[in-house]
């Protein structure tokens, strides 16, 4: 099997072991590490898939989940060399209200922490006002919010009403994903954009502080 399969086996079987082993010889055989995270990127998202279609339950997904956390902790180091003094940009970041998925999330918390990012990691099932007040608290300059189900969409747009009542919506970049996200929902409830995967919502962030 090449690496992308023995990735996506890894993580499916929640096998941190595994994992641990693919991640540092990744490192050692110079995988460019984007290349690495993604190839795990996808396994994770299988096993999201799966928990989704009822094929995992719930102990398989945190499975699944522990062994990626796993292997990106060995990746944060090499990702975070050379970026130890300076941060990029403060972040709040969280699943909204009503929603309990969080693999996804704390994917891109983790990626935007060890690009160089300060990440303040609020959770799943995370409040309007919670995301507003940290973001004020920390003087953040992107709020990130997920959202997994086509029910707690709606939060993403009340957040971003919340912001204009109370005239913050300037001080925010706000970047939203998910499964269900389109490009059109960015632009209809007002958004700074979307990303598909973890790697493509760093360059996002960077993007759209000018970094």
């Amino acid at each position: 099997m090449n690496f992308a399969d023995n990735c996506k086996e890894a993580i499916l079987n929640g096998n941190i072991e595994a994992a641990e082993k693919l991640a540092n010889k990744a490192i050692e055989d110079k995988i460019d590490v984007n290349i690495a995270i993604d190839a795990f990127s996808l396994a994770i998202r299988k096993a999201g898939d799966l928990f989704e279609e009822g094929e995992f339950f719930l102990p398989e997904l945190m499975r699944s989940a522990e062994a990626m956390k796993a292997a990106m902790t060995i990746f944060k180091p090499v990702l975070m060399k050379g970026k130890e003094d300076r941060s990029l940009g403060k972040v709040v970041i969280g699943t909204i209200e009503g929603d309990i998925h969080d693999i996804g999330k704390t994917l891109v918390a983790s990626m935007l922490s060890a690009e160089g990012f300060e990440v303040y990691d609020l959770g799943a099932d995370v409040p309007i006002s919670t995301f507003i007040d940290k973001a004020v608290e920390v003087e953040a300059q992107i709020i990130c919010m997920s959202a997994l189900l086509t029910t707690t969409m709606i939060g993403q747009k009340k957040l971003i009403d919340q912001l204009k009542e109370k005239k913050l919506r300037d001080k925010f970049k706000i970047l939203i994903g998910g499964a269900p996200i389109s490009k059109k929902w960015v632009e209809e409830i007002g958004a700074d954009g979307s990303a598909e995967n973890a790697v493509s919502a760093v360059k996002l962030a960077r993007k759209v502080l000018g970094r």
